[in-house]
């Protein structure tokens, strides 16, 4: 059975349809989109029939912003409502690295206790690309030690350690993200491994967006993804693994950053699923091979907040040319 998140918030038709019916195009810098959604927090006996679209449709929002060197997709929504208030090629397909370790962390923390024990196989430790690195061959790995090892430096060796706990092996974990993208309506998203380095791992910045309301819904995988960083327990010499965050909001201290994934390959380029809070407000940002994630997803958050939410602006740090 779909959950409210899924019925609600299949961000990649309502993206495209709403623009059509706003006689706008969703493939520039200059219109925005709109999900006509109503806010998931409300009842069931609130929001009436708002799953199948006969709703009270949310106020289109056209919040223009033009980049120097714009990322190659994105877009800016509200986390509660699914409102677009921003987008650029929000259906085109593309690789998307690591931010496939979000649909890896949905399926564990909805089927595995945060307390279970992981074994450690040669195959995670000897997987490629970015790793936890410390993980111990033939040792069992209390899960949510793996999950934080997943989000925030990207373990690799994490994706695979939690897949083979889930689902018994790998392919069969796949099969399952597969399944479930599916059972979403994702329709731009497929998956061939549990953490991204394979360009065949492809989704659009709105697929990426509903998955994120997703994501966020479960209590575990928000309290890991605004983490900065972690101190874990791991069967290792001092019983413990420091784990630091990739992601920019959240290294530069963004007021209100809440995670959620970085990912970066040659194929992809650097890739952010953002979120933040200020106030009462939750935005999402997702930018797809951006030249500048930090600076781009916090501009684009500071136009939300205070353009369509008219909340005051605040002071956040500077982060450095580039990031």
């Amino acid at each position: 059975m779909l959950g409210v998140f899924a019925c609600l918030a299949v961000l990649a038709g309502a993206a495209l349809l709403a623009s059509k019916r706003l006689g706008g195009s969703s493939h520039t810098h200059g219109h925005g989109v709109v999900a006509t959604r109503e806010d998931p927090r409300r009842s069931n006996s609130a929001r009436g029939n708002t799953a199948t679209g006969s709703g009270h449709a949310a106020q289109p929002v056209l919040l223009p912003f033009q980049f120097q060197h714009p990322p190659r997709a994105g877009l800016l929504f509200d986390l509660d409502t699914g409102r677009v208030l921003w987008a650029l090629n929000p259906t085109e397909r593309r690789p998307i690295a690591s931010l496939t370790k979000m649909m890896t962390a949905l399926l564990v923390v909805r089927s595995q206790h945060a307390s279970a024990r992981v074994h450690i196989t040669h195959r995670a430790v000897n997987t490629a690309g970015s790793k936890v690195g410390v993980l111990p061959v033939g040792k069992y790995v209390r899960l949510e030690t793996l999950l934080y090892g997943l989000m925030l430096p990207s373990g690799n060796d994490a994706a695979v350690a939690l897949s083979e706990r889930v689902a018994g092996s790998v392919p069969r974990f796949v099969a399952r993200m597969n399944a479930e993208a599916r059972h979403l309506g994702l329709s731009c998203t497929h998956y061939v491994s549990p953490y991204g380095l394979e360009d065949a791992n492809r989704s659009c910045a709105a697929d990426l967006a509903t998955l994120a309301r997703l994501d966020l819904a479960q209590p575990r995988i928000a309290r890991v993804a605004r983490s900065a960083s972690a101190v874990q327990p791991l069967p290792i010499k001092g019983g413990k693994v420091w784990l630091y965050n990739n992601n920019p909001l959240l290294r530069y201290g963004y007021p209100g950053a809440l995670g959620l994934k970085t990912g970066e390959t040659e194929a992809a380029g650097r890739c952010l699923v953002g979120a933040a809070r200020r106030g009462n407000v939750r935005l999402g940002v997702v930018l797809l091979d951006s030249p500048e994630l930090g600076r781009q997803a916090e501009a684009l958050l500071n136009r939300g907040f205070a353009e369509v939410y008219h909340l005051p602006v605040v002071k956040a740090p500077f982060v450095p040319k580039g990031m």
